[in-house]
């Protein structure tokens, strides 16, 4: 028998809400916030810092704090970051996920 490859131990997983809802509805959604290109721009930045053995950046259905769009969630720091563009991926990933410091600046009060 050939033995199982070893699982692989991330130090970080960051979720991007790509949840959509119709044009117009009370709560609105990340999707049309730019979401997408936001995930896009954190795999890419990830992959640019060579971290991909540690750090797993995908798609999150709705997140439930439509009103902070587009949202982000990183695991297992519980930190909530809120209003996320893609002028904030490259910050992110350096400061949170390399140095560890979380940006402040863009977390959900009450997170």
């Amino acid at each position: 028998m050939s033995a199982e490859p070893p699982v692989r131990k991330l130090n970080s997983h960051l979720f991007v809400c790509l949840n959509e809802r119709p044009p117009g509805h009370p709560r609105g959604d990340c999707k049309s916030k730019g979401s997408e290109e936001l995930l896009l721009a954190f795999k890419t930045e990830v992959a640019k810092k060579n971290l991909r053995t540690e750090v797993r950046a995908q798609k999150a259905g709705c997140l439930d704090v439509c009103e902070h769009g587009p949202s982000v969630v990183v695991y297992p720091d519980n930190v909530w970051y809120g209003k996320v563009q893609l002028s904030d991926v490259a910050e992110i990933v350096e400061a949170h996920l390399i140095q560890g410091h979380p940006v402040e600046r863009l977390r959900i009060p009450g997170k």
